[in-house]
């Protein structure tokens, strides 16, 4: 753990106006306050602030950020309080040091629905002030360097999480080395076999191949030198996740994966920029469609530069970055640029972005989303996408993620002319709407009255806004027809436990769910937004099943020691009757698996983990999920029809999802809740014998990991 001295010592070094007495009072009243805490490694807790503090310095933040570093874990870890901060350090810093104590308090790990909320909330803090969220980057970072004192488990949880939210956040940010670093640290967690692999391969490569690094930026000097250009070039080998990321887009393998060194050439100036460009084309064969010009047209978070791949030595392809010292400056620290520090006063650098315009732009995309699965969507695919650029007919330029499509383009435009779109022209010429446009197209977008969205759009469109407005548009259009299947549904699952799906039980319900009318619990119903237990459950909590004494589902399997817990694999879904075996997985109990279950070829070598058991053979309630896959002719009351059987014969559908929709059959998954296998065979012969289903089979999904189970014992 750094002093307090050596701390000023790094900020005077371009802050030398640093306000040296609060930065030493804060250092002094955090260790203080943490003082005989302890991290897992058995290291005084306060080195974990300092160390925080030292990340944020090497950024060249202000004071304030580096003091709510250093505080950022006082008010929810110790007796220290809002209003002591407030009184020793002022109004300011208690307000980020309460900001970041709330982003800590944010479950990012949960469901899909707590999740959107939380980037609700995460959005809402950084919208305050965004040094919060660089505090918790760094905050972040330093766990992660820290992380193999964790539990194992402890360890996958946080690895996810910061592969999922705080590293791609950092990109978007424009900190591009803070989400290359998270990327491989949570790699190192999640998949430590494969990244050994791309390390030893890189071992043998330089062996076999010498410093090819060395060379081509010997080269690239070689070339500069010549057209006069005063530069810096600096090369590197790309980061292991970045080489897995690649290899698993492509289906290549490491030995043919060709652009995995990448080159960064800093300039006096842009116009020496342009002419590196020139130098460099005409030194080595540029490759087609990899040009990137982000100094005409910058991110959003900031971001300049000119990015090019040419076939460097031996036909080997590299990456190459040009821009001036200004934009580098942006490029390392992104957003964050606008606070740092240089010879004690703020950067003026012109390419940092006003952080309120930036948050600004980021949420107004999302402010109209009603739905929360749709915000959490839209969230993730603007988070993790590059962009395009694009222009109108006009030459107004429109913002694209990569791989986004004319429909993309639309809604990017209004609303009201992504729903009226029949056609496209890219470049002048007629293109179907699944075309992904490119870099510095022209797209023009032809409209037609009376036209709506089609549900085929959904798999063209890759940005959230286009997705939400399409599913909006379309549940809009069919929500009659989803209120009728939805009154089917609930018809079937209300009998199921002996009750009537009244108009008043449909309004009570939806006052418990917080839904307007009774018609959307029915369209949700219908549309497999909401599942017919849940309509049931929000009046009857506790109704479970007719009938008598039933064994209990927590208490179902046979063969477990005193207090072990188990849970069904979703990937078999056993049921009640069919032959088991459990699988002891750390820190989740066991896992039941049929005897047939394909997943159990992973465990053929780690026979200690295997656990005989068997089901109780008492009668079991209507509590174990199957998955039916079933084709049904596409008519009228076809669905319904099948619903009641299913209902009739004493099961629960508990969802259903469309696989396919033609105009003459439905290909559809059915999720319904049954006592054992006896009952699911049963089942299937009912619907076998339907003249309107074409095919009915039981089915199981190998590839669904175990984390996902159907639903617990």
């Amino acid at each position: 753990m750094i002093s307090a001295d050596e701390l000023i010592a790094l900020v005077r070094t371009y802050n030398p106006k640093t306000n040296e007495v609060l930065i030493r009072a804060a250092y002094d009243y955090g260790g203080a306050m943490h003082d005989g805490q302890f991290r897992h490694s058995g290291e005084p807790y306060f080195s974990h602030p300092v160390a925080v503090a030292a990340i944020l310095a090497e950024q060249q933040l202000d004071d304030a950020t580096l003091i709510t570093a250093l505080l950022h874990d006082t008010i929810e870890d110790t007796d220290a309080s809002y209003a002591s901060v407030t009184d020793l350090f002022g109004e300011d810093i208690a307000k980020l040091v309460d900001g970041v104590t709330k982003l800590t308090n944010l479950q990012l790990n949960s469901s899909e629905t707590k999740q959107a909320e939380n980037f609700r909330k995460l959005f809402m803090a950084m919208s305050k002030d965004m040094r919060v969220i660089l505090v918790k980057l760094a905050d972040r970072l330093h766990n992660m360097r820290t992380i193999k004192s964790m539990r194992p488990d402890k360890q996958v949880q946080k690895a996810r999480e910061t592969m999922d939210i705080f590293a791609p956040l950092a990109g978007r940010m424009g900190m591009q080395w803070m989400r290359e670093e998270l990327e491989d640290l949570a790699f190192h967690v999640l998949n430590p076999e494969g990244r050994s692999s791309i390390m030893r391969r890189f071992v043998t490569l330089q062996r076999e191949t010498g410093d090819v690094i060395q060379r081509i930026t010997g080269d690239m000097r070689l070339e500069l030198e010549k057209a006069n250009i005063d530069a810096e070039v600096f090369g590197r080998a790309k980061k292991p996740y970045s080489i897995w990321r690649k290899m698993q887009e492509k289906d290549q393998s490491f030995s043919r994966l060709s652009d995995i060194y990448g080159f960064r050439i800093i300039t006096r100036s842009e116009e020496d920029s342009y002419r590196t460009l020139g130098a460099i084309h005409q030194r080595w064969s540029a490759v087609p469609g990899r040009f990137k010009d982000y100094i005409s047209q910058p991110k959003t978070n900031g971001y300049r530069s000119i990015h090019t791949t040419v076939s460097g030595r031996d036909g080997k392809r590299v990456e190459v970055q040009i821009r001036t010292r200004q934009m580098h400056d942006v490029a390392e620290t992104g957003v964050a640029a606008h606070w740092s520090y240089k010879d004690g006063v703020r950067s003026q650098n012109p390419f940092a972005v006003d952080p309120a315009k930036w948050i600004a732009q980021l949420t107004e995309q999302f402010d109209g989303e009603d739905d929360h699965e749709d915000f959490l969507e839209a969230v993730k695919l603007e988070m993790y996408s590059d962009q395009v650029f694009c222009f109108t007919p006009k030459g107004e330029v429109v913002k694209l993620p990569r791989g986004a499509t004319p429909i993309d383009f639309a809604y990017a435009i209004h609303t009201r002319i992504g729903s009226a779109c029949v056609g496209a022209k890219v470049d002048g010429m007629r293109a179907p709407l699944w075309t992904r446009v490119k870099n510095g197209q022209s797209v023009e977008i032809i409209t037609a009255k009376g036209q709506s969205p089609q549900s085929t759009w959904l798999e063209i469109a890759t940005t959230g806004k286009a997705k939400s407005a399409i599913r909006r548009s379309l549940r809009e259009a069919d929500r009659d027809r989803f209120i009728k299947l939805g009154r089917e549904l609930a018809r079937s699952a209300f009998n199921h436990v002996g009750k009537k799906a009244t108009d008043k039980a449909m309004e009570a319900a939806a006052k418990v769910l917080r839904l307007s009318e009774a018609d959307e619990v029915l369209a949700r119903l219908g549309s497999a937004e909401l599942t017919g237990r849940e309509v049931v459950q929000s009046i009857y909590p506790d109704l479970r099943v007719q009938g008598g004494a039933a064994v209990d589902a927590s208490r179902s399997v046979i063969g477990l020691e005193a207090g072990q817990s188990f849970e069904r694999a979703n990937c078999c879904q056993p049921l009640p009757g069919e032959r088991i075996v459990g699988i002891t997985m750390r820190g989740r109990g066991v896992v039941v698996h049929t005897i047939d279950c394909e997943r159990l070829i992973t465990f053929e070598d780690k026979l200690d983990q295997w656990i005989d058991l068997h089901w109780h053979d008492g009668a079991h309630a209507a509590e174990y999920t199957a998955t039916l896959r079933m084709t049904i002719g596409n008519g009228s009351g076809v669905l319904g029809r099948i619903c009641t059987l299913i209902g009739e014969s004493g099961a629960n559908i508990s969802d259903l999802h469309f696989l396919d929709r033609k105009p003459d059959f439905f290909l559809l998954l059915i999720y319904v809740d049954l006592r054992d296998v006896q009952h699911l065979h049963t089942l299937m012969s009912g619907l076998n014998a339907q003249d309107d289903v074409a095919a009915v089979e039981r089915y199981r999904n190998i590839e669904r990991s175990d984390t996902d189970m159907a639903k617990s014992g």
